[in-house]
């Protein structure tokens, strides 16, 4: 029995277990099956990157302050994040993945950055 690529359906010859003909067909694959499939996905997922980007700046050695204006000036927008965490002592944390913030008094935030294995 002969296998046929995933990407363009020729012959695949080597290992058994092998489901590319090539690593540019394997590249292919990869990009149609995980692409953002509407305008409405791409852009949000483009809002969380950009967020990110901005608390892996202003947060290098994972805990740190800034304030609400550095922040704003910077693009982030607060409406995007991945998750909440809300603490035993009643604290709330939003995260941009592993990147969290956390509203202080006098417009100021404490950044953090969750250790994930």
């Amino acid at each position: 029995m002969h296998k046929t690529c995933l990407e363009c359906n020729e012959k695949i010859v080597g290992r058994e277990d092998k489901k590319f003909c090539s690593d540019g067909c394997r590249n292919a694959y990869n990009n149609k099956i995980n692409k953002d499939s509407t305008n409405f996905m791409r852009n949000i997922n483009n809002k969380l990157r950009k967020n990110y980007r901005i608390l892996s700046e202003l947060n290098e050695d994972g805990k740190s302050k800034t304030t609400r204006s550095k922040l704003l000036n910077n693009g982030f927008d607060f409406e995007y994040f991945t998750n909440i965490l809300n603490t035993k002592s009643g604290n709330t944390y939003h995260f941009v993945y592993d990147q969290g913030y956390m509203a202080l008094d006098s417009d100021f935030f404490i950044l953090v950055r969750k250790d994930v294995k």
